[in-house]
């Protein structure tokens, strides 16, 4: 009498010992918690076996005993007199062949072996666990990043599109790394990047999406500059200095105003640091961008005087009502004032938050104003 094939059978049956094995190294490899795994298995095999058993309904329980190392399936069917359902009913007779004490209106619960699945049915339980593995992934890649938000993170020039500009980049490591995009909108005018080039990013955004998360980063930000200077300066990184705005024009130039509440400790002097140090290594990060530091104050007045350096002000007349000012400056200042195609004035208005008009000294009393600056309305508050 031939031998069974033991080893052929065995290999139809869910092996509980290889099963927690399996969800042991992927959680291992990928990070993926046992728990969430076991949750997306027990969903998949139960999907499988209604998916050739129309009817079931809610019937079907998946036990898994890790100490044990045993998965099993059941399902319940109660002992009736006349069969309607047969996925979830069954007759007298044939529940006292499994269980000889069965009464009417009992529950009986029947092992379902995993060999007894069709192979649409096996297709279906492999999908949802494929599913379950991604979704997985995603959710882990989105929180790791999205707790990343309004930071600096470093990533990898993997794809520089030569049509549009646009650049990919890879950030992070290993299986929580992931493809950032730098749209050509986010990039500064005269920067130029190269395959394999390692490049600083602020992450502005992290969204969900159907093909994982989106991380929207950008170079012109400008939180891009405070990060940096909080990287650059323990003072401003321990709460010493505060950075109180910040207005950028990305590869050009930015303004930045601090302030500190310990009268000792000059803000400017910690911004700039040692023979200009500090500033100077933000600079060359920004490819030589401009940074003009000021003093914050809640003097209006002197705030605006000083948002307008390297210009030398004699006077503010500030009006509340519609935060309008007026500034008067040195006839040799006017120029400097309101700087190089206006972008001087139109950075202190930005900063301040203040309508600004300029006029020369020597202009008459009453006379219109030489440069009219309004309150830019994108403006960045740090």
């Amino acid at each position: 009498m031939p031998k069974k094939n033991t080893k052929a059978q065995k290999s139809n049956e869910l092996d509980g010992a290889e099963f927690f094995a399996a969800i042991g190294l992927i959680e291992k490899e990928k990070g993926i918690p046992k728990d969430y795994m076991l949750e997306k298995i027990t969903q998949a095999l139960v999907s499988a076996y209604k998916r050739d058993h129309e009817g079931v309904g809610d019937n079907v329980v998946v036990e898994a005993n890790e100490a044990a190392g045993t998965v099993r399936m059941f399902v319940k069917k109660d002992v009736v007199e006349t069969v309607d359902n047969p996925c979830t009913e069954m007759s007298l007779e044939e529940a006292r062949q499994k269980l000889p004490q069965a009464g009417l209106g009992d529950v009986i619960r029947i092992e379902v072996r995993t060999r007894d699945f069709g192979r649409i049915a096996a297709q279906t339980a492999r999908q949802v666990i494929i599913q379950g593995m991604r979704e997985a992934e995603r959710g882990m890649i989105y929180d790791e990043f999205s707790s990343k938000e309004h930071e600096i993170l470093t990533g990898v020039i993997t794809r520089v599109d030569p049509r549009s500009g646009g650049v990919s980049l890879r950030i992070g490591s290993g299986s929580e790394a992931t493809e950032a995009f730098l749209a050509p909108g986010e990039q500064v005018r005269g920067e130029s990047y190269v395959e394999g080039m390692r490049l600083k990013v602020y992450v502005v955004e992290v969204r969900r999406s159907t093909k994982g998360p989106q991380v929207l980063i950008s170079r012109t930000h400008p939180g891009l500059v405070k990060r940096l200077f909080e990287l650059e300066v323990p003072e401003i990184y321990d709460g010493t200095v505060e950075v109180k705005s910040i207005a950028r024009e990305a590869g050009s130039r930015t303004k930045l105003a601090v302030w500190s509440a310990d009268p000792n400790v000059d803000p400017i002097g910690a911004c700039v640091g040692p023979k200009g140090q500090r500033v100077n290594n933000i600079v060359d990060e920004l490819k030589g961008e401009k940074v003009d530091i000021i003093k914050w104050s809640e003097d209006h007045a002197a705030y605006i005087a000083a948002a307008l350096s390297p210009a030398d002000v004699i006077s503010v007349a500030t009006q509340e009502e519609g935060k309008t000012c007026r500034v008067v400056v040195p006839d040799d200042q006017l120029s400097l004032a309101i700087g190089k195609e206006g972008q001087n004035a139109r950075l202190a208005a930005k900063l301040t938050g203040w309508k600004i008009d300029i006029k020369p000294a020597s202009a008459p009393a009453g006379e219109e104003p030489e440069d009219v600056v309004l309150e830019d309305e994108d403006e960045t508050e740090a």
